[in-house]
């Protein structure tokens, strides 16, 4: 941890040893997939500093190696993720891979991408594997989403929910799920997820016809490009401050990191998409998709550093 962080709030293993708690490893049951950090926004909250100057991408040698642990293992869930994975090319290759072994899968995407991209070829495989959709969409006002991500952005965005839509995606009878994630803009923790999702499902449903199954609401991680802009503009002791202080030792039977491993676009694994960013692999030692062992990961500690107070504050990341 740097001296800067140090000075901010307490180390969080110490927090951990504190209260008494540890936080180890549950039985594996997600694999989360980084497919690069290229991407066509460059958002000002992106704990990855993902963005259309970003070259890394995972090659098809290594989703092959990916498809063949997942296999191996007890994993019912596969959780595509980026930068925006709609940029890697081998994104249809991994989705009928992976849907050949009969795998839960969700795609993580920021709306514009999906617009963007070769829609036709990802949208088609969406339906017919039945892929979960879950969908970043910071705010329902036009300027502020655009202004974190970009002109333009906003009505892209509303575009391609109703394209969705169109598919059966938000349909409750469909099968088909869309649910929807919302960041704050700013230095400050998430409104309440409930009536965020009842506001969200009510503007979009009266300003644009737009339906879907569930929102939710996340703190930013302090973390590349966000902990840039922390420190930057003069926030980011207070806003480490806040997180500690909302610290929750509830939330940690549910966090995702004791369930999911996360696989970076080289290959290597972490305990989750945020140490990913932090560069703290998967429990301080740095594993390779070739080489990991399904049966290593029960009862393993979960490496951690000062960010994972964002997971554990008020009602936590799960």
């Amino acid at each position: 941890m740097s001296s800067e962080n140090a000075h901010t709030v307490p180390d969080f293993s110490a927090t951990l040893s504190f209260e008494g708690l540890e936080l180890k490893r549950d039985k594996l049951t997600t694999c989360q997939v980084n497919l690069g950090l290229v991407c066509n926004q460059a958002c000002r909250h992106c704990h990855l500093s993902a963005g259309p100057g970003r070259k890394e991408l995972m090659d098809l040698a290594t989703i092959r190696q990916v498809v063949n642990f997942v296999k191996d293992t007890d994993i019912t869930t596969v959780d595509i993720t980026g930068g925006a994975p709609e940029m890697n090319p081998n994104l249809p290759e991994l989705m009928d891979l992976v849907a050949e072994l009969g795998k839960k899968m969700i795609l993580r995407c920021n709306l514009s991408a999906l617009y963007d991209q070769d829609t036709g070829n990802i949208q088609e495989r969406l339906v017919r594997h039945r892929v979960n959709v879950t969908a970043s969409l910071p705010s329902m006002n036009k300027n502020q989403t655009d202004g974190q991500r970009g002109d333009g952005i906003f009505n892209k965005s509303m575009d391609a929910l109703k394209r969705l839509n169109d598919l059966g995606y938000g349909d409750p009878e469909s099968g088909l799920e869309l649910d929807l994630v919302s960041n704050p803009a700013g230095a400050f923790m998430p409104s309440p997820q409930a009536s965020t999702e009842k506001r969200f499902k009510q503007i979009l449903r009266e300003k644009q016809g737009i339906g879907f199954n569930r929102l939710f609401t996340f703190a930013n991680m302090p973390l590349g490009r966000f902990e840039n802009w922390l420190k930057k503009s003069g926030n980011y002791e207070g806003y480490m401050t806040m997180l500690y202080k909302g610290f929750n030792p509830c939330t940690l039977p549910g966090l995702m990191c004791r369930n999911l491993v996360s696989v970076g676009w080289n290959g290597y694994l972490y305990d989750c998409d945020f140490n990913l960013a932090a560069d703290i692999p998967l429990g301080n030692s740095p594993t390779h998709i070739s080489t990991a062992a399904p049966e290593n990961f029960l009862n393993r500690e979960v490496a951690v550093g000062t960010h994972c107070y964002a997971c554990t504050a008020g009602s936590g990341f799960t």
